[in-house]
């Protein structure tokens, strides 16, 4: 069934929501359909409402994770854990970050149980749930800033290495989307290239220690 383009008329005049039908949806990821499936390249909507964009994007990638790795349940966890970890989405409305966050969940979730059944692992959807909490986040793409626009939005890197770990590290959105120049920079190297044309290195604000994909149990996430 196509989803309605409107929740109601006080949301369009409030904030312009007007949701993407799906077929234009689809038609757009088409445009870059080799990207959609590579597993590990980034994506991300900076008014992705409830994930009109990012569920269809997220299906691509698991539906190669399953054809490449699904013979192999903790192969198709690692790599499921790299499509979804590079998925992300800003979004002002509270509501909609919510639904987007349970919409991709459920997406995963399914393939997943669907698959493997009772040798599903409950911590390794909690760990899911962890990275779609810290992807998928409330703020105004505008102002690169958080809702009360206090702070400026940090997204995490997550990076798969040997034996399960994962190295998680936040950056400043601003720094990595909003480079000028001549603007300063808090955190970031800026260097020169071999063509003496300026550019720079996004330095983390914060690196974790590593973690196994099964328990990403950070602080900040209790």
């Amino acid at each position: 069934m196509e989803k309605k383009q409107i929740k109601s008329k006080e949301r369009v005049r409030d904030h312009g929501e007007v949701f993407t039908p799906d077929f234009i949806v689809n038609d757009m990821l088409d445009l870059v359909k080799s990207e959609t499936e590579r597993i590990e390249s980034r994506f991300l909507e900076p008014a992705c409402g409830d994930g009109n964009f990012l569920a269809p994007v997220l299906k691509r990638k698991l539906e190669i994770v399953r054809k490449r790795y699904g013979k192999s349940q903790i192969d198709f966890e690692k790599y499921g854990l790299i499509a979804v970890s590079s998925i992300y989405g800003i979004e002002l409305l509270d509501d909609n970050v919510e639904t987007c966050r349970n919409r991709l969940f459920k997406i995963f979730s399914d393939i997943y149980i669907n698959k493997y059944k009772t040798k599903a692992k409950e911590e390794f959807l909690k760990s899911i749930q962890i990275i779609l909490e810290k992807n998928i986040l409330q703020g105004n793409a505008l102002s690169l800033k958080t809702k009360d626009e206090k702070e400026y939005i940090l997204f995490s890197e997550w990076t798969l290495l040997s034996r399960g770990k994962v190295q998680r590290k936040d950056f400043i959105f601003k720094e990595m989307g909003d480079f000028e120049p001549n603007s300063i920079l808090y955190h970031s190297k800026r260097e020169l290239s071999d063509t003496g044309a300026q550019v720079f290195s996004p330095m983390p604000i914060q690196e974790y220690p590593l973690k196994h994909y099964l328990k990403l149990d950070y602080e900040d996430t209790k």
